[in-house]
């Protein structure tokens, strides 16, 4: 049998439910992958309370990005064996014991990188790989990144200097150490905060917004061109305000092109030298309303990771 998280009906995290439901064969093209980690991302508690509508019919099951070892595969499976390790991105109902996806969408996973690490790449490395990608970003350029302690942010900032660019990145004051840690210049919120940015660097060339204030697009359009900056979270008014946006309310779909960026995010990454991903909590699958609630207060700094 697997455990799956799934949900009936919109709301708090009360309306999770966590459940035993028959072990599915996989299919040709596809491998059953036992999930030793998955990643919570703050779109799947969109999904829960309603803000993000859910495709098809009730129950819905969540989770897109994890990481674990293959069971089984499938009839037409190329250069996948059980027992290897891999990393799942961009596939659906990853917040389970055993999931079935497609070939396609694991990539494989270094012995020296935990499953927690792994489990934390899919949205974040993605994002921030498709947005800097899609904006353009140059070695020797600067990027600026809103909400640099996020999950995406701090993607972002490493992606940034593997492209050999410098990184300003915003903060709260407490999380200053972890953007220098990463490589970034940390910046303050609040403020003053265009003068600081002006002061940190005397040019921007790339914006990426992970905090959807009023102060970050402000002063994101001060500093850069408005093509050249990128919101994830303001999507819904991207187009009024000027800017590019990704998700985040975007009435606009991911291109193909998008998609397949967000998909190459992964071996990038896990070819890089060294990547850090902040595990904020490990939490047992069985509590994912608790990881949920947690998550959505949005007090967190890093990574919850939950634990079948």
């Amino acid at each position: 049998m697997t455990h799956v998280v799934q949900f009936s009906r919109t709301g708090g995290p009360e309306v999770l439910e966590y459940v035993a439901v028959p072990t599915r064969e996989p299919g040709p093209g596809e491998v059953l992958v036992e999930v030793r980690a998955a990643g919570l991302n703050p779109v799947e508690w969109k999904q829960r309370s309603g803000l993000r509508p859910m495709p098809g019919p009730a129950p819905w099951r969540l989770g897109s990005d994890g990481a674990g070892v293959i069971a089984a595969v499938g009839p037409d499976v190329s250069g996948w064996a059980v027992g290897e390790r891999v990393v799942i991105s961009n596939a659906g109902g990853v917040q389970a014991t055993h999931v079935v996806v497609g070939q396609g969408l694991l990539d494989a996973l270094p012995d020296g990188v935990s499953f927690a690490t792994g489990a934390g790449l899919g949205i974040p490395a993605g994002t921030a790989y498709q947005v800097l990608t899609s904006l353009g970003l140059a070695e020797g350029e600067t990027l600026l990144v809103h909400g640099g302690s996020g999950g995406v942010g701090q993607a972002a900032i490493q992606i940034g200097r593997a492209l050999g660019a410098q990184v300003v990145a915003t903060a709260s004051s407490a999380n200053h150490d972890r953007l220098a840690e990463l490589g970034a210049t940390p910046v303050a919120y609040g403020d003053g905060l265009l003068e600081r940015v002006r002061a940190a660097s005397p040019g921007v060339d790339v914006v990426l917004d992970c905090a959807g204030t009023d102060e970050a697009i402000e002063v994101s359009l001060a500093v850069a061109a408005p093509d050249r900056v990128g919101t994830i979270v303001r999507g819904r008014d991207a187009a009024e305000l000027g800017v590019r946006a990704w998700l985040g309310g975007s009435p606009d779909p991911l291109t193909e092109e998008e998609v397949a960026l967000r998909r190459a995010a992964i071996p990038f990454v896990l070819g890089l030298p060294s990547w850090s991903v902040e595990v904020a909590a490990e939490i047992p699958l069985a509590e994912v309303a608790r990881a949920h609630a947690i998550s959505e207060e949005g007090h967190v700094r890093g990574k919850i990771v939950l634990v079948p």
